[in-house]
């Protein structure tokens, strides 16, 4: 039985609009609270931790409601025909902001519109992600999964291209020059909302699942019957995998915290220290995406001959580099284009691996809490390191990004060497399998 990847990449459009969601969050939302509000770097750190806060919450909670409904359509339906709504609202709130006589006004309601955006996007996340495993077989899901993180990538590419097409710069009410960001959140709401329709239209839920459900079960019995009882039952690690395991956990904290401080506050900087527009500052975001994305098939190959350990290091070794050439850069040229295409190769080798290592230390039945494992130290660092970095470019200087972020990931580099398992099977995933990993 073969995958079917057309429909796959149809159930792979909501995801598609969510990444595009968030990549317009990451590189724009900033800037408006920069240029409109008038708030601080710190105070808009802790504003784009909201989003992760939020996510540890809801993420679960609605993954959770649709698996107790049996639907996973109504919810992307709804939840993203709200989203769209809410991007359409939060551009008039954005530009009441902008015609107010006096920077800062109309900050709460902002704020109030963004909440409200974030708890409707969180609403449909986790259904729209858990569609493609209950409409495909168990043994095609990791194929699934590479193309819905395809189509991920793909709208989170389109974010970082349109700011330069329709992005324009006004005089507000108090004399300053901003960016107009309003057809930039119509078109996102626009790619949700269409996304979502045509989704409902032509995935036909319930006949899907029943037929994947039908083939698991017969595989699952054969399987059965060839098998002897299992024993691989939980079992509680040795003091070394213990400790390998902490410094892997060590390490995915720093790398993210590293990584996600540059995707959140590059824009600012760019503008600030660069003295160049946010189409030119999304256009590099891109580079280091589009070199991401031609980079998980070589990675593949070369982890499962080399090791995932080995392809990591080096990963965090471009990543540092990348970063540091960032800071050491006067502004935009061909090797600005370079280094942040060496940053994305990097990132990629190191998201190829390091889930996989992670879960390699589990048991066969404790994957689902390693996992969480995973994610716990994940999210953290993005909650944290949006606060973190803005506190220091606000009171120290918008130079110390780049230098946070290097720094962040030589550590990334030092807790890495300490690990000493999680290196042996399943061979890193090779073709289209290798873009199955998380953000």
């Amino acid at each position: 039985m073969k995958l079917n990847a057309k429909r796959t990449f149809l159930v792979g459009l909501a995801f598609m609009s969510i990444s595009a969601f968030w990549n317009l969050y990451d590189t724009m939302v900033p800037l408006i609270l920069d240029q409109t509000y008038g708030l601080g770097e710190t105070w808009t750190g802790v504003v784009m931790a909201m989003d992760n806060i939020a996510a540890l919450v809801l993420l679960p909670l609605f993954g959770a409601l649709s698996d107790r409904a049996g639907r996973r359509i109504p919810f992307i339906l709804w939840g993203s025909m709200a989203a769209a709504a809410l991007s359409v609202g939060l551009t008039a709130v954005v530009r009441g902001g902008m015609s107010a006589p006096v920077q800062g006004q109309g900050l709460g309601s902002f704020l109030l519109m963004l909440a409200l955006l974030l708890v409707a996007m969180g609403t449909f996340r986790s259904p729209a992600v858990a569609l493609m495993p209950d409409v495909t077989p168990k043994h095609l899901r990791s194929r699934g999964n590479a193309i819905i993180n395809l189509m991920g990538a793909l709208g989170g590419a389109l974010m970082l291209v349109l700011p330069k097409l329709l992005v324009r710069r006004v005089t507000t009410g108090f004399g300053a020059q901003v960016g107009d960001y309003t057809w930039l959140f119509v078109t996102a709401a626009l790619l949700m909302a269409v996304s979502a329709w045509v989704v409902k239209l032509v995935i036909p839920e319930r006949k899907l699942k029943a037929e994947a459900d039908a083939v698991n079960a017969a595989r699952e019995a054969t399987e059965a019957l060839a098998q002897a009882p299992a024993a691989d039952a939980v079992r509680r690690l040795g003091r070394a995998e213990l400790r390998s395991l902490v410094m892997l956990l060590a390490s995915v904290f720093l790398w993210f915290m590293a990584y996600n401080a540059i995707t959140t506050a590059f824009t600012r900087y760019a503008l600030r220290v660069w003295r160049i527009d946010e189409g030119d500052a999304s256009f590099c975001l891109l580079v280091a995406t589009a070199a991401a994305i031609v980079s998980y098939w070589p990675v593949g190959i070369v982890s499962s001959r080399f090791g995932r350990k080995k392809v990591i290091l080096a990963g965090v070794v471009m990543m540092t580099v990348g970063f540091a050439a960032g800071f050491l850069l006067p502004g935009l040229s061909a090797l600005a284009f370079a280094a942040f295409a060496l940053v994305g190769i990097g990132w990629a080798a190191i998201n190829v691996n390091s889930y996989p290592m992670v879960v390699e230390m589990a048991s066969g039945s404790d994957v689902g809490r390693y996992t969480g494992y995973y994610y716990t130290f994940s999210m953290a660092a993005q909650v944290l390191t949006p606060v973190l970095s803005g506190a220091l470019m606000e009171h120290v200087g918008y130079w110390t990004l780049f230098v946070y972020a290097t720094v962040m990931a030589a550590a990334a580099f030092g807790t890495m060497l300490f690990v000493r398992h999680g290196d042996s099977k399943p061979e890193a995933r090779k073709g289209l399998e290798a873009l199955d990993v998380e953000d």
